[in-house]
């Protein structure tokens, strides 16, 4: 016998308590994704209905660039870089509570806060104080979602010590990402309630605190709930933030995964960017069936989850995402043409893009995170070092300048024959282009070898 400490195997309760944490963070990042183009570059259903315009509109950015998308575009490139600097920072922390519960403890509450600030405005008019504002907040928004963000995927590897582990965990927060993201989704209800006695922004900003409030305390479940050092059996590692990307994306199967990764989320983020427009602008409905459908779509997607983590585990997690991809490029395509099926009515044709989209939505809720737990787990067997973080830093670091990228084209496009949707149209249509190129580049990606790598050690 040794003295060595052994570490405990997680438990289902644990697991559930570890994913209550990313409720909260998908919360708040469901607030910002769905709702920050939409509270500052509203359609006109939006105006009519009362919203104040904060910030100059139009391509106010050297012709060729509306201020929200240039703001949301710098801020993401922003994020992208602090990525790989919070990976290390963890990688290497030497704190006694362990590598990563630290940083989800100290970010918490200036995540929730700063989420909060995006949708306040010094001036109530049109102003260029207003997007000084909101460009100082939202980088400290990205910051904050960061310095949690990034530790908190690190542990998915670190606490699942086997491939049915990580998958049941990337399981359940794929589940509580999803409850997260519907919960902001469903905030139009919400400000539907106070809006007659307090006015639409009011009523807005309202309903935005009391999230930040549910989701602070939700982001804190896993910082008093799981001591990390019972779990993890993991060193330090040693070098720069440079040094440990670069040996990061120096993995060819992390790269190939990387490339698909970057046009799946310029694909997605521009339809949940789009979603609200879609229903309003295309289908003529009201805001609030964006709701009915989000939240639709999530329980729909729910019914998959069990046969897509059984179906990963038999026949791969490589051809369950390209199915979704499939799936998701026809949802995209479809979405193109809401509004002009003359056989079915708007509500009947938001339905079907519900049934188009729940499938996929389950796949890529689930199995993106273990594919990276996988590549990170084969890497640290033939480099002997641990750098969960960073490679989850890495993928991030990749996505975000994706979505950057994704937020220039939607704010930017999207003013294209505003009144009759035309640019939301050509959002959903190159969203489909984009999806079907991720598909391709996926094809690349070689699971049968890091697979057999993990199980050979």
């Amino acid at each position: 016998m040794t003295g060595e400490k052994q570490v405990k195997e997680i438990t289902t309760s644990k697991i559930w308590l570890f994913a209550i944490g990313q409720l909260g963070w998908s919360l708040l990042s469901g607030l910002i994704s769905n709702w920050l183009v939409y509270f500052y570059q509203p359609d006109l259903t939006a105006q009519e209905a009362g919203q104040t315009l904060f910030i100059p509109q139009g391509l106010a950015v050297l012709g060729i660039a509306t201020i929200i998308g240039a703001i949301t575009a710098f801020a993401r490139v922003f994020d992208a870089f602090t990525d790989p600097l919070i990976a290390s920072l963890s990688d290497r922390c030497r704190s006694k509570s362990g590598r990563r519960i630290p940083f989800l403890k100290w970010s918490a509450l200036p995540l929730s806060l700063c989420t909060f600030l995006v949708f306040t405005s010094p001036v109530n008019k049109v102003s260029w104080l207003n997007a000084a504002f909101l460009f100082l907040m939202l980088l400290g928004y990205y910051l904050a979602i960061t310095a949690y963000c990034t530790p908190y995927t690190a542990l998915i590897p670190e606490l699942g010590h086997d491939q049915k582990q990580r998958m049941d965990i990337s399981t359940v927060i794929s589940f509580t990402f999803i409850a997260g993201t519907a919960v902001a989704y469903a905030a139009p209800v919400v400000w539907g309630l106070y809006e007659p006695s307090m006015g639409r922004v009011p009523a807005m900003r309202l309903t935005f605190f009391l999230f930040c409030l549910l989701a602070l305390f939700c982001l804190l479940v896993p910082v008093f709930a799981i001591k990390e050092t019972d779990y993890v059996k993991a060193s330090p590692s040693e070098g720069t933030a440079f040094s440990s990307l670069l040996k990061t994306f120096r993995n060819r199967d992390f790269r190939k995964f990387v490339c698909s990764d970057i046009s799946y989320w310029i694909a997605i983020t521009m339809f949940q960017t789009g979603l609200p427009f879609f229903v309003t602008s295309l289908l003529a409905l009201n805001e609030g069936m964006t709701t009915v459908y989000f939240v639709s779509m999530t329980a729909l997607s729910l019914l998959f989850y069990m046969p897509i983590n059984r179906f990963a585990l038999k026949i791969g997690k490589k051809k369950c995402i390209l199915t979704g991809f499939v799936f998701f490029s026809a949802a995209y395509l479809y979405t193109g043409f809401l509004g002009n099926i003359p056989f079915l009515p708007p509500v009947f044709q938001g339905a079907v893009l519900v049934l188009l989209a729940a499938f996929p939505m389950a796949i890529f809720g689930i199995l993106p995170q273990a594919v990276v737990a996988d590549i990170s787990q084969g890497d640290a067997i033939l480099t002997g070092e641990n750098r969960e973080g960073m490679f989850y830093a890495a993928r991030t670091f990749a996505f975000k300048l994706g979505q950057s990228v994704s937020m220039l084209l939607f704010t930017a496009i999207s003013t294209f024959g505003a009144a009759s949707g035309t640019g939301y149209r050509m959002v959903a249509f190159l969203s489909a282009l984009f999806c079907i190129l991720g598909g391709i580049l996926f094809l690349f990606y070689n699971e049968q070898k890091i697979v057999a790598l993990i199980r050979k050690n």
